[in-house]
């Protein structure tokens, strides 16, 4: 049962693993460097260290770097091919941390990278929304409750409704940005370590805002950031598969409202007149998917008491994929909002005319009659088929349709993308990697 059981505990580390390598190499190149300051290695000993771990970062950028058969993990193997070209110095690398803190740093270092691509792409689709509502501000649509044609909305509302979600999506984000930055590294298995390490200065060169400071927390957090990160996905993936939804609906014929992309539809194999929106009903499953991750991960790490516990490796495999979800679906998003085009002409049908209703009886109120006499007024006339419709709109007030406050709206964006800073941990990688 050997190979079985090893099989069975080893799970999908490896493959799940090559997500974090590159992250492996950089969190033991500012350890390496610590442990020189504190005379644990040597002057020599670091260069010669750090130059090998280099070449390992550029074989990890490149696509290239392996985890062997018989290594279990990626920091078995990143040791592993420092010891076969520097001997004893590789063996080293490994002093006052263990793998417990190793792993954290990697997720975290990880964690950072793909919420800084999330957060652009993000802005790419808020930039297309907020462009698309500008275009289209003035061409009205039906607005709906209970999917009733209730009253008149426009395109410009629409669009720039999904851009101001994203707004709050963004809020999220940058919290559990704010949660993942911290340094969980030196806590080593959860209970520090008796080297005199500098946990500040491991900070500083990963570019943290600040360290996990109690030993025991930063272990407690193995599964809490991964969970915070997955609620603040789900939040965007809220967005996009209502988003999705809306216009899967409006491309339909019963309303026709909205035209997709030839290229994001498929046709039938049977019916010769379908365009299917095969890339939006993919993006609203797969984000319906995304915003199952905090529970599942809310799952596996429920009840367990303090300490490391080997539950926490399957986090990583739900977890880790989940961020290549998160970005496709946001590049398509992008790019279908971009070229999706609108129907400029919805109000010619007269189906539409009741949702000119409220318009009327606010008019007779405004003129003098009671707002109950003025509703059972217009609600007799449109029984009696008497109703004529006055389309001329002119909402005055913050976020109608005369007011959007695009300006607004992009001003906290830019607002919430300011907060994340993402200029301090970039410096901070690039210096090190050089």
């Amino acid at each position: 049962m050997t190979a079985e059981i090893e099989k069975f505990t080893v799970g999908r580390d490896r493959e799940m693993d090559l997500y974090l390598a590159k992250y492996d190499v950089l969190g033991s190149m500012a350890h390496i460097t610590m442990l020189e300051s504190i005379n644990l290695l040597t002057k020599e000993e670091l260069n010669v260290l750090l130059a090998e771990l280099k070449q390992i970062y550029a074989q990890c950028e490149r696509g290239e770097f392996v985890i062997e058969e018989g290594v279990e993990d990626v920091h078995s193997q990143v040791e592993l091919m420092l010891t076969r070209k520097l001997g004893d110095i590789g063996k080293k690398i490994h002093s006052g941390r263990s793998r417990n803190d190793q792993v954290l740093v990697d997720l975290k270092l990880f964690i950072r990278d793909q919420i800084r691509e999330i957060a652009g792409l993000v802005k790419n689709l808020f930039d297309e929304l907020i462009q698309q509502s500008n275009r289209y501000k003035d061409v009205l649509m039906p607005g709906y409750t209970h999917l009733q044609v209730a009253m008149p909305s426009s395109f410009g509302l629409w669009f720039g409704a999904y851009a101001e979600s994203l707004v709050d999506d963004m809020q999220y984000l940058q919290a559990a940005w704010k949660i993942t930055n911290r340094n969980p590294l030196g806590s080593a298995a959860g209970y520090g370590s008796s080297f005199p390490l500098n946990r500040q200065m491991t900070t500083d060169l990963l570019g943290f805002d600040s360290m996990d400071y109690n030993v025991v927390y930063a272990q407690m957090g193995r599964g809490k950031t991964e969970r915070n990160v997955a609620f603040s996905m789900a939040s965007i993936a809220g967005t996009l598969a209502k988003l999705a939804f809306d216009a899967c609906m409006f491309n339909s014929q019963n309303f026709s409202f909205v035209k997709l992309p030839a290229d994001c539809t498929t046709g039938s194999s049977i019916m010769p007149h379908k365009k299917n929106p095969d890339v939006f009903e993919l993006t609203r499953a797969k984000c319906n998917k995304i915003q199952s991750l905090p529970v599942t991960v809310t799952m596996i790490m429920n009840n367990l008491p303090v300490g490391y516990f080997r539950d926490l490796q399957i986090i990583k495999e739900v977890f880790l994929p989940a961020f290549d979800d998160m970005k496709d679906c946001l590049q398509m998003a992008a790019y279908i909002i971009n070229k999706m085009t609108v129907n400029e002409h919805i109000l010619d049908n007269p189906i539409y005319d009741p949702m000119f209703s409220v318009e009327e009886v606010n008019q007779l109120a405004a003129q003098g009659m009671p707002f109950r006499d003025a509703y059972k007024k217009v609600g007799l006339d449109i029984e009696a088929g008497k109703f004529t419709p006055n389309k001329n709109i002119h909402h005055t007030h913050e976020g109608s349709i005369g007011n959007l406050c695009n300006d607004k709206i992009q001003a906290l964006m830019e607002e919430v993308i300011a907060g994340f800073n993402f200029q301090k941990m970039q410096h901070a990688i690039t210096t090190l990697i050089k």
